[in-house]
């Protein structure tokens, strides 16, 4: 997404994501800067987080954060009756989503053994997605 991103992540350590945050966000400001010859900050405020307590929450948050690059094709694409193939097509499609390495079990940066076995075939994460489309992307 041009102007945000989501991580659903797993701590290893107490502590571990605020940590892994902050210098994920000031290393890249860092780098981005020095490379764009630019100052000031890059990030418009501080991260923010939410803990998955139960499992339909954590499968929404997996279609949330697969889908949410339709909003770069339709940014009403869940109130307007687009081709959902379409949407799916442009997801699937994105360069900048983890969602291929799901379908094509071919994990670079993500690791899917921190999830239950839900999402352990290229059918179960297809059938998920395709369900959640159909449902319109209702929120949680």
């Amino acid at each position: 997404m041009p102007n945000h991103f989501h991580i659903l992540a797993t701590p290893l350590v107490e502590d571990g994501i605020p940590c892994f945050m902050r210098k994920l966000l000031t290393g890249y400001s860092m780098y981005f800067n020095t490379k764009n010859e630019r100052k000031g900050a890059l990030f418009q405020g501080p991260y923010r987080s939410t803990h998955a307590d139960d499992d339909t929450y954590l499968q929404y948050l997996y279609s949330y954060i697969h889908l949410n690059p339709a909003k770069l094709k339709d940014p009403l694409w869940k109130e307007h009756s687009v081709s959902k193939n379409n949407l799916l097509t442009f997801v699937e499609s994105y360069p900048y989503s983890s969602y291929r390495a799901y379908l094509n079990n071919q994990h670079t940066i993500t690791d899917p053994t921190k999830f239950p076995d839900y999402f352990s075939s290229k059918d179960e994460v297809e059938s998920h997605i395709a369900d959640w489309l159909r449902a319109d992307g209702k929120d949680y």
